[in-house]
């Protein structure tokens, strides 16, 4: 197993292992530890985790649902992993500000015991986004991505060069505004044209309009092939794809039928010497090692590399219990 130690890294390495011996020496390292080589780990399960939010906490969870605060107002909604109880009933689960509803006919509702604002700011470091409860549960950011903003801006001002980078499927773009911040030329690119306006948004709120961002409503594979027959070309690529979804007119996405291919046609637009290229997913079955299969048989194929897998997952402030929010897969070049 190997292992580097660095202090410009905030994650906490969580290392689910029957071998103590092993896990002794991951917890004498603390939070600043980064392991690579996810098959020297006998089946381990890394989880990465932030302690570095301010405005956003996760509570508590139990019973199908979660309590978190985003800045000053506490939220109620459902989350499917959670299948353990709540370990204690308090108080704190009856004073959320609103609470999202599921309806038997799909999608819900939200319900507000105060009157809230439309949208609100939160930040974390030097990154600023607006918080929206939408009609299909989310709130517009994925909290749990503070270790992927951190890993990414610490990778793009560590570069000697200025680094291009294509964020896919970018949604409200928290690793578009991290690569800005981090001084990367950004092409950002999502099917949703509401998301990509609320992506510009927060890139103005944190101060970065003037950074060079693109931003592109466009059926990502489609957005692909064009820039092959355009010879341009990134050092960073950066996705998020969905489990299941339908491009502007219509294109369809699953993620079992589409994400391997994907990736393949996405290194035909990599530069000579790539810095990194990272997924992240939410799909229920996959698994980190799939995602290392994935990266493995692509990516480290045509550029030797690093390749890191796992799940990332946040916290709860009141009992300690780790909520899993999905898995990671980070290619890396060497040196």
């Amino acid at each position: 197993m190997k292992k580097r130690v660095n202090k410009r890294y905030i994650y906490t390495v969580i290392y689910l292992c029957s071998d103590i011996s092993i896990y002794k020496q991951i917890y004498n390292l603390n939070r600043y530890i980064q392991i690579y080589n996810l098959n020297d780990l006998n089946g381990g399960v890394i989880v990465l985790i932030t302690k570095d939010w301010k405005d956003y906490e996760l509570i508590d969870t139990g019973d199908g649902e979660k309590l978190e605060r985003w800045g000053k107002y506490i939220l109620r909604r459902p989350d499917p992993q959670i299948i353990w109880p709540i370990r204690e009933e308090s108080g704190l689960w009856k004073k959320a500000d609103a609470v999202y509803h599921r309806s038997s006919k799909g999608g819900g509702q939200w319900s507000f015991k105060k009157k809230l604002p439309q949208r609100w700011e939160i930040s974390y470091k030097g990154l600023f986004f607006f918080v929206e409860p939408t009609g299909f549960k989310h709130t517009g950011i994925f909290p749990e991505q503070a270790v992927n903003w951190d890993w990414i801006i610490e990778k793009i001002s560590s570069s000697p060069r200025k680094i291009n980078v294509l964020n896919l499927f970018a949604y409200t773009g928290g690793a578009t505004v991290a690569a800005a911040y981090a001084g990367a030329s950004v092409c950002h690119v999502d099917a949703a044209k509401g998301m990509v306006k609320w992506a510009k948004e927060n890139l103005a709120l944190s101060g970065l309009s003037d950074r060079p961002v693109r931003f592109i409503v466009d059926d990502v594979i489609k957005f692909v092939k064009r820039e092959q027959r355009r010879g341009n070309k990134y050092d960073a690529v950066i996705m998020d794809p969905p489990s299941y979804g339908r491009g502007p007119r219509g294109e369809l996405w699953k993620i079992e039928d589409s994400l391997f291919m994907f990736v393949e046609e996405c290194l035909k637009v990599l530069s000579p010497k790539p810095l990194f290229f990272l997924i992240n997913s939410y799909t229920t079955g996959f698994s980190p090692t799939v995602m290392s299969n994935i990266l493995k048989m692509t990516v480290q194929k045509k550029y030797k590399g690093t390749i890191t897998c796992g799940e990332v997952g946040i916290p709860a402030t009141k009992t300690g219990v780790i909520l899993p929010c999905g898995i990671y897969g980070r290619w890396e070049a060497k040196g």
